[in-house]
């Protein structure tokens, strides 16, 4: 399952930005962001729409490592201050390793993620996984509901 094939699409980032939009609408968060490449488009989409329905969201890309010219972060996007809350978003989670490399990045700058959203949990061990250093993983769709 690639979820870029829904995400990249515009049918698919705005069904999926509505969907994680409607999840945190009554959260109180500074950011929602997550691990690049498959977070990437869904953090666009989510800020477009959350503008444009007026209600604007801040979200954030965590690089694989942090760049080696330039800024050199690993966190892009609006500055997130020591102490800010955020939810993690990715498209799958297998066993959750991105989100937990992004999880440590946050942690390195003192900012507080202790959910993530996904479009599919594969049910191979990222729930498990991820409770394990304190994140609640949701999902919009398990794997079993495409009979996988």
């Amino acid at each position: 399952m690639d979820g870029r094939l829904i995400t990249l699409s515009p049918q698919g980032a705005y069904l999926v930005s509505s969907i994680i939009l409607d999840m945190i609408k009554d959260e109180a968060l500074d950011a929602i962001g997550g691990p690049t490449l498959g977070a990437d488009p869904i953090t666009g989409a989510l800020a477009a729409l959350s503008y444009i329905n007026g209600q604007p969201v801040k979200t954030f890309i965590v690089r694989k490592q942090a760049k080696e010219h330039g800024t050199q972060q690993q966190v892009e996007g609006p500055e997130l201050k020591r102490g800010s809350r955020v939810i993690l978003i990715d498209d799958v989670a297998t066993s959750g390793k991105a989100i937990l490399e992004a999880k440590q990045a946050l942690d390195k700058i003192g900012v507080i993620a202790d959910r993530a959203i996904v479009i599919v949990d594969r049910n191979q061990g990222a729930v498990t996984n991820l409770a394990k250093v304190g994140i609640k993983l949701q999902s919009i769709f398990k794997i079993a509901d495409f009979g996988l």
